[in-house]
């Protein structure tokens, strides 16, 4: 039965607003959220309550990709997004829940991110060192401020 629970914690220099569209829209979480090593492929994405949407990473080096899917549980704009994952694979069971929060700060905005029902064959410290790679890759697309 997966228990794992992992949080993160950043602060951005980027407006809420521009951070919560790197989490919905597709071509932005391509760029960011695959961790070092691994490309990413989002086959749908229908960022609405009750939407859903299907993955894949594929490790660069094997060739070798595991998808997986969820809906959308949540999302308040700017502030909240709350959605599942599950990996298609049948050894990585069970249904995990990641809840993104968003606050203003003095000098960006503050980002708590909490995902909970990791299957237990994946290390929490595995799990940790991915979300921190793909932060670090999320803020350098948020951060970014290039004029037209």
């Amino acid at each position: 039965m997966p228990t794992n629970t992992i949080r993160l914690h950043r602060v951005l220099r980027t407006t809420p607003e521009k951070l919560y569209r790197a989490f919905l829209d597709a071509d932005a979480m391509a760029k960011w959220l695959p961790p070092n090593g691994f490309t990413c492929k989002v086959h749908h994405m229908d960022a609405q309550v009750g939407g859903a949407y299907q993955m894949s990473f594929t490790n660069f080096t094997t060739g070798h990709s595991h998808s997986f899917s969820g809906k959308y549980l949540e999302l308040v704009p700017h502030e909240r997004i709350r959605y599942s994952d599950k990996f298609d694979d049948p050894n990585l069971p069970g249904e995990m829940q990641t809840t993104i929060s968003l606050s203003k700060v003095s000098c960006g905005t503050e980002l708590n991110i909490v995902q909970e029902g990791i299957p237990d064959v994946i290390p929490p410290d595995a799990c940790y060192l991915g979300w921190q790679e793909s932060l670090t890759l999320l803020a350098k697309l948020v951060e970014a401020e290039i004029a037209d």
